[in-house]
């Protein structure tokens, strides 16, 4: 069977049966879909780095929402299994192949990639490897690249925020949202969030959220239409009801970027769940818009890996900003690494706020 390495990096050429044992580390290979209890680390071969890449033993990884629907087989952007699970994590450099300038080895990095990270070490192109920010802890950097990268893309890159725009955060507590909020109310923004459960609502109004609702509850949309008005901006990553409403939300000139759609409830088994999924999938009404003079834009940063200078550059403008604004990652929950399943189910329960990680 080709390896998870060969698979990850487009070659084809190595196989677990080349590598002597002694080389084995700890992965947790996607190899069928199904429930979170399918996550469970085995061995597999160390990668070795070839021309241009760099080895990164990991400390911390990720876990995103993203992951959760690639366990289930819904994810479009999911390498051909099986593969290694993880987009990003946190670690040291421990080696690097040809064309790599040594003096990297022994650097602290954060990791952004399609998959790989739910392991003890990963294999990346160099430029994936980017210089952990230093008024970090480890923690923070593994919960910063995902995250925070979605969000400013949305809000600055896609959106074009300005200072004094009022914004509108749905799904304000978790990953994605706790980022978007901060960095709205750090560029002088008049925000309001929307979260799942009341509970979740003293941490989005702690981030600068002037003020947070429950998005389940019935009068919801009336209350912060009354309290708030109308919005300029909107990131959206719910779906269903929740991007039906915000849309009319909009003010003359307003934009709302999709970024997620974490209302997903679609199971392969239940033929009903496909006509809902389809139902509550975030679509733009052209004619609509254009009597509002409204835009509907979308954004996946997955697709922006084939830019390396774009994201890179755009980057550089994200870890300027919350260096000089003070902004840090909120950290949910920290799991180890052999709990990964739970950590899964943690944050499919809806239950999570911020980042979830997993510790090696």
């Amino acid at each position: 069977m080709p390896c998870w390495r060969g698979r990850q990096s487009g070659r084809r050429n190595c196989c677990e049966k080349h590598l002597p044992y002694h080389l084995a580390m700890k992965a947790i290979v996607l190899r069928r879909t199904g429930r979170p209890n399918v996550l469970k680390p085995t061995d597999v071969p160390e990668p070795r780095p070839g021309t241009g890449e760099v080895r990164v033993q990991l400390h911390y990884s990720g876990v995103n929402y993203a992951e959760i629907l690639s366990r289930k087989g819904l994810y479009a952007w999911a390498p051909e299994r099986p593969y290694v699970l993880g987009m990003e994590g946190s670690g040291v450099i421990d080696s690097v192949g040809a064309g790599v300038d040594r003096s990297r080895v022994g650097q602290e990095v954060m990791v952004g990639t399609q998959s790989g990270c739910y392991a003890e070490k990963v294999v990346i192109p160099e430029e994936r490897a980017i210089p952990a920010v230093p008024s970090f802890a480890m923690e923070e950097n593994a919960a910063f690249p995902v995250n925070y990268m979605t969000a400013w893309v949305a809000l600055v890159e896609l959106a074009r925020l300005q200072e004094g725009e009022r914004v509108l955060i749905t799904a304000a507590a978790g990953g994605v949202g706790t980022a978007a909020v901060q960095l709205a109310a750090k560029l002088g923004c008049e925000v309001y969030g929307l979260a799942g459960s009341d509970e979740k609502l003293a941490l989005v109004r702690s981030l600068g959220s002037r003020d947070a609702l429950n998005y389940r509850a019935s009068d919801c949309f009336a209350r912060l239409s009354s309290s708030a008005g109308g919005f300029d901006v909107v990131l959206e990553t719910v779906g269903g009801r929740v991007y039906r409403e915000a849309t009319k939300l909009l003010n003359p000139f307003g934009r709302l970027v999709v970024a997620g759609f974490a209302g997903l409830d679609l199971k392969k088994w239940n033929p009903l769940s496909w006509w809902w999924t389809w139902r509550d999938m975030p679509r733009a009404k052209l004619l609509e818009m254009a009597e509002s003079s409204t835009g509907v834009m979308a954004t996946h940063l997955g697709y922006l890996l084939d830019d390396p200078a774009r994201l890179r550059a755009v980057f550089e403008r994200l870890r300027a900003f919350v260096t000089e604004q003070g902004v840090r990652p909120v950290i949910g929950r920290v799991y180890d690494f052999e709990r990964a399943g739970e950590a899964h189910a943690y944050v499919e329960s809806r239950r999570s706020v911020g980042k979830v990680l997993l510790r090696h």
